[in-house]
């Protein structure tokens, strides 16, 4: 009794994800959801005419889309001799860095050939 009371609840309320295992559910046709994990269908109808919402920032959408903000700054190039241009193979090179991953990743270097104005990055 108690179970099918929580079953109930619990499909009421979190139609989207999986009664048995949390997943949310994906819909994989216009015939029924489908949890990607353990593979539970449920019928379209059972859904039909429920509304879903949820909130995505910007961040998420940068992040899912692998788009990163550079922000317009003034970049100092360097010089550097300790790369060879992979095209020409020049040996001096202007370089910069720039934080474009989350904080606990290194930055990427950008370099750019004084000889042929190749560029290449090293993360």
């Amino acid at each position: 009794m108690l179970e099918r009371h929580f079953m109930a609840y619990s499909e009421g309320r979190d139609f989207m994800f999986c009664d048995l295992c949390g997943t949310m559910r994906t819909l994989s046709s216009t015939k029924h959801a489908q949890c990607p994990l353990c593979k539970r269908k449920i019928s379209a109808k059972e859904i039909s005419g429920r509304q879903i919402s949820y909130t995505a920032t910007a961040e998420d959408i940068r992040r899912e889309l692998g788009i990163s903000i550079i922000r317009e700054e003034k970049v100092q190039l360097q010089k550097t001799d300790a790369k060879t241009c992979e095209k020409c193979g020049h040996n001096e090179h202007t370089y910069y860095s720039r934080q474009m991953r989350s904080a606990d990743e290194g930055a990427t270097t950008f370099y750019v050939c004084t000889n042929c104005q190749h560029q290449f990055t090293e993360n």
